[in-house]
């Protein structure tokens, strides 16, 4: 690439040097269209037909390095200054200063809401919290060592069953778009299922917990906060008056603050487009759960915490390191795919942290984070990967402070991440020229068009790979003897033993 300096205007001139044409493509917002680019054609000269070379040059960017798919005015992340803010309001203001309804309010509507409007905003979220007792019945139909996150995941596309009213594939594609243009009816779905979802989602995280734990599951409480009401839902047995103990409340309401948006991550990027099809917001709330139930993902606290219980002690941390720095082993809770500096997150939770050990006492593991944190901040290998403590680093130490089962560590994410999902969904539904459905291109690099063999003509593949073919599966032991045993089949033939 060559810097050629010219009078500095809002624009980007290419040159294509397959045809010598110019082009000049606007920039707005520090972007420039895809379609634009599009537009820079040539004739094929010895490539593949494949490539579509004259219908237009294509931007290939895996995994979405660099590639912005929507128009937002939610979250604002600048990776390089370790800068994270909602709505404009920086993240570690909001933590000391705001609580979680308020802050999902924020989120979702773009201002910070009135006294007035607070307290209708929490009356109405908090009687949205009970659950169809058929639903209790399908959390029981589960077996007992089963994912909690794989339980919520399958909760959240039940919820939509019950909810037919919600569903444009019943009630007509434009039902929640006809908002955009100032549908009250619309409009009034569409929020309503925001309280539904947001009410709802901390009562089917705490049967999962329950479900998991062989205890029956608790009615919601009314005069709680939101994670107080959480925590009762998780860990209330028996008597009255249950109160949970007021400094975790306080952690966990400021952690879900910490996790309920950040931006166009994996999940949320996941709910755009599977909310692009127009399918109803419960199906979208799961389509999300499934993204961040991934170890790279909301998983990444639970794999930290794994990752520490096998260092085991401060003093193994030289040795560990020395694999990762062979890439013998792999490190979790260190850096990010956006902040190439300090996660701010981070910076927040490490205040709860020790607020949270004053009423539980220490984490046997933090002494070993500590050191391996430490490490971090003097290697240079670190250093110069920008590989810095983040968000999944301190809050599992939290998280396994509290008494939370690791398998459990997802969902405590997934639930206020919710409020970030339906925010971004919200906003996509109020489009104003409406909705289309995303559909990325790809770079076809497979076979040009082949003729069909017959079975009996073909051969195998001389220089296969072990990806070109199934590899044996190992089957149990009822598979043995049935390959042992023989039978008639529905047409009638003998099945012979096949060992």
């Amino acid at each position: 690439m060559t810097a050629i300096k010219t009078n500095p205007r809002q624009s980007l001139t290419v040159v294509d040097n397959r045809t010598g044409k110019t082009y000049e493509l606007p920039i707005k917002d520090n972007s420039v269209l895809a379609t634009d680019i599009k537009n820079i054609k040539a004739q094929p000269q010895d490539e593949r037909p494949e490539n579509e070379t004259s219908q237009g040059l294509r931007v290939f960017d895996p995994a979405y390095m660099n590639t912005a798919v929507i128009q937002s005015k939610i979250t604002y992340i600048n990776g390089q200054d370790g800068i994270l803010r909602y709505r404009g309001y920086p993240i570690q203001d909001l933590v000391h200063k705001s609580n979680f309804l308020e802050t999902a309010y924020l989120l979702i509507y773009g201002e910070l809401p009135t006294s007035s409007q607070s307290s209708t905003w929490e009356s109405e979220i908090m009687h949205h919290t009970y659950i169809h007792s058929d639903i209790e019945g399908m959390f029981k139909s589960f077996r007992y060592d089963s994912h909690p996150m794989s339980m919520l995941t399958s909760a959240f596309a039940t919820l939509g069953a019950f909810a037919p009213e919600a569903n444009p594939s019943l009630q007509g594609q434009k039902l929640f778009t006809k908002a955009a243009s100032g549908d009250l009816e619309a409009l009034q779905s569409l929020d309503k299922q925001i309280l539904r979802i947001i009410g709802k989602a901390p009562t089917l995280a705490a049967a999962s917990y329950r479900m998991r734990q062989g205890r029956p599951f608790n009615r919601p409480a009314q005069g709680l906060s939101y994670t107080g009401n959480f925590l009762y839902l998780l860990d209330h047995l028996s008597g009255h008056e249950y109160k949970p103990h007021p400094v975790l409340e306080k952690a966990l309401d400021a952690l879900f603050i910490i996790h309920a948006d950040h931006e166009v991550n994996c999940s949320t990027a996941t709910v755009l487009q599977v909310g692009s099809s127009l399918v109803d917001p419960y199906s979208v709330m799961a389509a999300g759960c499934s993204a961040l139930y991934g170890p790279s993902h909301g998983g990444a606290s639970e794999s930290a915490i794994r990752m520490l219980m096998e260092i085991g002690s401060p003093e193994n941390v030289p040795a560990f390191m020395q694999k990762v720095e062979k890439r013998e082993r792999v490190l979790v809770g260190f850096g990010h795919r956006v902040y190439k500096n300090v996660d701010p997150r981070s910076t927040a939770i490490r205040e709860l942290a020790e607020e949270v050990f004053k009423v539980t006492g220490r984490n046997k593991l933090l002494d070993t984070a500590l050191t391996l944190a430490q490490y971090a901040r003097e290697s240079e290998f670190m250093r110069s990967r920008n590989l810095y403590p983040n968000v999944d680093f301190y809050s599992g130490l939290i998280y396994q402070a509290m008494g939370f089962p690791l398998d459990f560590y997802p969902v405590l994410f997934a639930v206020p991440r919710c409020v970030g999902w339906l925010a971004h969904w919200r906003q996509q539904m109020l489009t104003p020229s409406g909705v289309k459905i995303w559909r990325p291109r790809q770079l076809y690099l497979g076979h040009g068009e082949r003729e069909y063999v017959e079975a009996e003509k073909r051969k195998e593949k001389p220089d296969a790979a072990i990806f070109d073919a199934p590899v044996q599966v190992q089957h149990g032991g009822d598979s043995k003897r049935n390959n042992l045993a023989t039978y008639r089949d529905e047409r009638g033939s003998v099945t012979k033993a096949k060992l």
